[in-house]
């Protein structure tokens, strides 16, 4: 099983909707994010929209949380105890995670937007190892 212990560097988005057909890039094609697992079982995740002037109407997309984690191979939950969203805290966020490579791909479970159904995928390159 492939190690997710360390600091990883998001790479790459993308969305798309219940049919497979893409949707606009999250964080404006211009995410940065950092997530970090411990082998003790705790981990950090930060990501947000890293363009430095957005349209104009357009709220800057953020989100960090962090808990204590498992991790069987293939999916990924953390029990969620401090968050920008206080909405998660106490809550498990879930995401099902498969290797490119050196890259890590983690999918969140699908999210409602106006437009209906958005399934993303976020890319990580380790950066560091614990």
């Amino acid at each position: 099983m492939p190690s997710i212990i360390g600091t990883w560097k998001l790479v790459g988005a993308k969305a798309r909707d219940r049919n497979g057909t893409p949707l606009p890039t999250p964080y404006g094609g211009k995410g940065i994010g950092r997530v970090a697992f411990t082998v003790d079982g705790r981990m950090v995740a930060v990501v947000c929209d890293g363009r430095p002037e957005l349209p104009a109407g357009t709220a800057r997309g953020y989100s960090s949380y962090c808990g204590n984690y498992t991790f069987d191979g293939a999916r990924l939950v953390t029990r969620v105890d401090a968050a920008s969203d206080p909405r998660r805290i106490g809550g498990d966020q879930v995401r099902e995670v498969s290797f490119d490579g050196d890259h890590m791909i983690l999918r969140p479970p699908p999210r409602q937007t106006e437009a209906g159904e958005e399934y993303r995928e976020l890319t990580w390159a380790r950066i560091a190892t614990e």
